[in-house]
């Protein structure tokens, strides 16, 4: 996030840290401990978040000048689909699409879902989003699914960076993060809810 956080983004903040945030001692299902934890679909699932987090990722899509916008399931559906409605109602739609964990069962045996039977993913430039990147996993995953579709992928973007690694995994790969908001600046938080045991959170699903 740069310094010039607008009016919308500061009420977004505020909105996952009353929704989405807690802070005290989690096992990840990656196996890290860390002292946030973020749950984003209580986020995503509010009327004015989901309005708010599409207003701010497309602030960050738009100058990328890519042809479509994907991201592995199911963090990153809910954020497709609200981008994808906020796009088109202000006049600037933006194509997007989600990668399947695992192949479809049935039929076309799909691993990227939301194109059209005449749409391809080839020579066109993608972004991958995502809610919260952690290791970068995720992002990865859906970066080489469409790049094996025949995109060309350089960036994602993200909520919020957890900053415990992502950034630098991703530029291995060739891959810029962006990102609407920082782990660190949710440490300070006053609204943050009362922290859970490691226990109750050991099959916390969420590895970024």
């Amino acid at each position: 996030m740069n310094g010039t956080q607008n009016a919308d983004e500061r009420e977004l903040l505020e909105i996952i840290r009353e929704r989405s945030f807690r802070r005290g001692k989690f096992r990840l299902a990656s196996g890290r401990e860390s002292e946030l934890y973020f749950n984003l679909k209580p986020t995503m699932m509010s009327p004015k978040g989901a309005l708010l987090l599409a207003r701010a990722l497309l602030a960050r899509i738009w100058p990328e000048n890519v042809g479509y916008v994907g991201g592995l399931e199911m963090g990153a559906v809910p954020v497709i689909a609200a981008l994808a409605a906020v796009s088109e109602a202000e006049g600037r739609p933006v194509k997007t699409f989600f990668v399947r964990k695992q192949p479809k069962g049935h039929g076309t045996m799909d691993m990227i879902e939301g194109l059209a039977p005449n749409e391809t993913l080839v020579n066109t430039r993608v972004l991958v989003v995502d809610d919260v990147a952690t290791s970068g996993g995720s992002i990865l995953k859906a970066v080489d699914a469409a790049r094996a579709a025949g995109a060309t992928v350089n960036a994602g973007l993200v909520l919020i960076d957890r900053e415990e690694g992502a950034t630098e995994a991703l530029q291995v790969q060739g891959i810029r993060l962006l990102s609407v908001f920082k782990g660190s600046q949710f440490l300070n938080a006053t609204a943050a809810r009362s922290p859970q045991s490691d226990a109750a959170l050991a099959d916390v699903p969420k590895t970024g």
